[in-house]
């Protein structure tokens, strides 16, 4: 009975208290006074945190790690998916932004484009700091412990798919609305395989290089740089 209270609770935190600490947190003035380094350094900890405390209901409740997608897949399925995953994400990426320069997509928020590194070595930092703790930590929470979660509980894998990735943009709510809508795509692309080959492997990586290229070269490429206050 316990367990169960703990796995419940834990979702509701992934589906509404993230949510709703992350529209908290870029509401707050002082996060655009913070340079870049310490805003990745703040991003960093909070999802470190976070999958922490997943790691322990996932310790606490037994569901066991094969059931949140960390099982072995043959190196052609995992190469394969990863690179069908990556191609398709990037080149919808890529045309999200195409479209937000022509104005027919909703505008990112001012704390994207703070987000966004100007220097080499803020390139450096969110490459090999953001990016990586980003797959790991949100492929762990949403494809791993939530996807899972949530087909059991609808004793349904399409709607633990379907939820999941909602939830997912949701945790984006400081993208604003555009990036709300993008991230539950990416969400939803990225649990394909995790339904197909029981295997989180694959959208970790995807995920890992997604966000690496966009911090690296699309970001400071098709968005507009903020002046800093």
């Amino acid at each position: 009975m316990l367990s169960k209270v703990v796995g419940f609770l834990f979702v509701l935190l992934l589906v509404a208290g993230v949510p709703a600490l992350s529209f908290a947190t870029s509401r707050r003035s002082q996060i655009r006074l913070l340079p870049r380094p310490a805003l990745y350094f703040s991003a960093v900890m909070s999802q470190w945190v976070l999958a922490a405390l997943g790691l322990f209901v996932v310790l606490a409740t037994s569901p066991g790690f094969r059931a949140m997608g960390f099982r072995s897949v043959s190196l052609s399925s995992f190469l394969r998916w990863t690179a069908l995953l990556t191609l398709i994400s990037l080149a919808g990426l890529g045309l999200f932004l195409f479209l937000e320069r022509r104005g027919w997509w909703p505008a990112e928020s001012e704390l994207v484009h703070l987000l966004i590194p100007t220097t080499r070595l803020e390139k450096v930092w969110s490459a090999l700091l953001v990016a990586p703790t980003a797959a790991l930590c949100e492929e762990f929470l949403y494809r791993g412990y939530l996807l899972n979660q949530l087909s059991q509980w609808f004793q349904s894998p399409p709607w633990g798919w379907g939820l999941s990735s909602l939830a997912f943009g949701l945790a984006h709510v400081y993208q604003g609305s555009g990036g709300m809508l993008r991230s539950a795509a990416l969400g939803a692309l990225l649990g394909l395989p995790v339904v197909n080959l029981g295997s989180v492997y694959p959208s970790m990586a995807t995920h890992f290089l997604i966000d690496a290229v966009a911090l690296v070269w699309l970001g400071p490429k098709f968005l507009r740089q903020e002046p800093r206050p």
